[in-house]
């Protein structure tokens, strides 16, 4: 399969490879999906998820409170499959709907057979994750980072496809730099993304995401945290440099925070009276063409 058809298919929306997925409904005071015909009812047993799927983690009392909407109104969207056996298929998208129909007791589920390769089946179910909000920070960026490990995406491809800015892409593969304790802080809810990305560049991640979770830290109180975690890295000795550098004010903070939540690289900023210097950090050629690109630009 061509490359860069299959991105601009993907490009194009979901609703070329798996049908309409119309919006929400309203029926009765519950707003329920709209439906969409399916190709067919199959066994429940005669379905499985996809071991590829970026989905991993999914709220049992959602579960069930799906499950009481699908005993009242049924599944009212199929499950998108693809056949991998004689009468054995294997979900692209809405495995949740699987997990739910399960749970309220049903023997046959509908479905839209769409008969695709294996990237294909990948593609589909993070951009279909991805659209839908359905993943969590660490889930959305380990399907980006599968896309581009296996299949060859940059970052601006995946952007485009999903309809994120690039540096979103950036940002979110930094959380995968994370140790495996913050990434299940991270994962489970108790740390939002902006706590996590804040702890990449941290002596300390783990302790420090400890603390934020055990205080209740704002995501501002996070980043001074890890700030002073960085100014010690830089001053192990604290205090008997020859030369003290001093605090930087909320304002240089603030601008080095937006600087790389743009670039979604580290960026420092040292403000003075008679000047100063921008300092960008990264780790690839890639991200070195692409600082080069937007500095061309203007």
């Amino acid at each position: 399969m061509n490359d860069d058809n299959s991105k601009r298919r993907l490009g194009r929306g979901l609703a070329a490879l798996i049908g309409e997925m119309d919006q929400p409904v309203a029926i009765g005071a519950v707003a329920v999906e709209a439906t969409v015909n399916p190709d067919r009812m199959v066994p429940i047993e005669f379905v499985g998820r996809n071991p590829r799927n970026p989905r991993r983690y999914f709220d049992e009392a959602e579960l069930q409170d799906l499950a009481a909407s699908i005993r009242q109104h049924g599944i009212v969207q199929p499950v998108v499959v693809r056949t991998i056996a004689p009468e054995r298929f294997e979900i692209i998208a809405g495995e949740r709907r699987w997990r739910a129909a399960q749970l309220a007791g049903f023997v046959e589920i509908p479905v839209i057979v769409r008969d695709v390769d294996d990237r294909t089946a990948l593609e589909i179910a993070i951009v279909e994750n991805v659209q839908r909000s359905d993943l969590n920070p660490l889930e959305e960026a380990l399907g980006y980072d599968q896309l581009i490990a296996e299949h060859g995406y940059t970052q601006n491809d995946l952007g485009e496809i999903i309809g994120k800015s690039r540096s979103h892409v950036a940002n979110s593969l930094r959380l995968l730099k994370l140790p495996e304790p913050v990434r299940d802080m991270l994962a489970s809810g108790a740390l939002s993304a902006g706590h996590a990305r804040a702890l990449v560049p941290t002596s300390d991640p783990v302790h420090l995401a400890k603390t934020i979770v055990a205080k209740g830290l704002s995501v501002r109180d996070a980043e001074r945290l890890a700030q002073n975690d960085i100014k010690a890295q830089s001053d192990p000795e604290h205090g008997r440099r020859t030369l003290h550098k001093e605090d930087k004010d909320a304002d240089t903070l603030a601008l080095e925070r937006t600087l790389s939540d743009s670039l979604g690289l580290d960026v420092s900023v040292s403000h003075k009276a008679n000047g100063g210097y921008l300092r960008i950090n990264y780790k690839t050629l890639e991200q070195l063409e692409e600082i080069c690109r937007l500095l061309e630009r203007r």
